[in-house]
């Protein structure tokens, strides 16, 4: 079985940062694709950021510029560093990992960003 953890949100002011980590356990494999999405009530799960094993990373036209993911080469670590937080980042992320047909998911940190 595999689990993922977040952790590291909580509650920044406006143009604060932030470091969200994920830290996965189990049957991994190494040529997983790590990935952080986010969900506010209402709306659907979207995502922010995703790094392959290659290191290759994409993001959401959103947070371009200010999110950077990284990871470690074993996939077993994911982080999100989030700077020049705006009130529209609030919502809760989620940590997940795939390889093949099969993905996973974290239970979600919340990160509300507010004054």
């Amino acid at each position: 079985q595999v689990q993922l953890v977040e952790s590291g949100g909580g509650l920044v002011p406006p143009g604060g940062s932030l470091r969200l980590s994920c830290a996965a356990s189990g049957r991994l494999s190494t040529l997983n694709t790590m990935a952080w999405y986010r969900q506010t009530p209402g709306k659907q799960r979207e995502l922010v950021a995703r790094i392959a094993p290659s290191g290759d990373t994409d993001y959401a036209d959103s947070v371009k510029g200010r999110f950077t993911i990284s990871r470690d080469k074993y996939g077993k670590l994911a982080y999100l560093q989030m700077n020049s937080l705006r009130p529209e980042d609030t919502a809760v992320y989620y940590c997940k990992t795939a390889w093949g047909l099969a993905e996973y998911w974290g239970q979600g940190t919340q990160v509300t960003v507010s004054s």
